[in-house]
């Protein structure tokens, strides 16, 4: 992953002032120059494939880094596993359980008839929407 690519991821860092260390770029370069839907995992073994070496603990920290900075969204998709999503405008997914792939929808495409009562003294700040589908038997 080298030319047009790592110049746009390197920007990105660096207006959301991120130091853009070799090893971030290349997550960068993987993660934010186009809308995607990935894991940590999926993350890793795509840059040990390539060139050069990049561990476990630099990818997480990364990502989290990278979640800090408003630069992905962070979806719990079950208790043992998340997807970082590079799209940061608001919306919402479907999440194929055979593939795990998450498919975006559209917030237009979603409406709420009623929301319930919040506790006293908060607001909402966010609202994550994960439709689960299966195949049809």
């Amino acid at each position: 992953m080298t030319g047009t690519g790592t110049a746009v991821a390197r920007a990105i860092l660096e207006r959301h002032g991120v130091r853009p260390t070799s090893q971030r770029v290349r997550v960068a370069e993987m993660l934010l120059t186009a809308p995607r839907h990935v894991t940590a995992e999926q993350i890793l073994g795509a840059l040990r494939d390539g060139a050069g070496h990049v561990s476990k603990a630099t990818v997480y920290n990364t990502l989290k880094l990278f979640v800090d900075q408003g630069l992905v969204r962070q979806i719990h998709v079950d208790p043992e596993r998340c997807v970082y999503d590079s799209m940061m405008a608001p919306h919402h997914h479907f999440q194929l359980l055979e593939t795990g792939e998450m498919i975006d929808i559209r917030p237009e495409d979603l409406e709420f008839a009623k929301m319930p009562a919040l506790p006293p003294g908060t607001e909402i700040a966010d609202v994550e929407v994960v439709i689960r589908l299966r195949r049809r038997a």
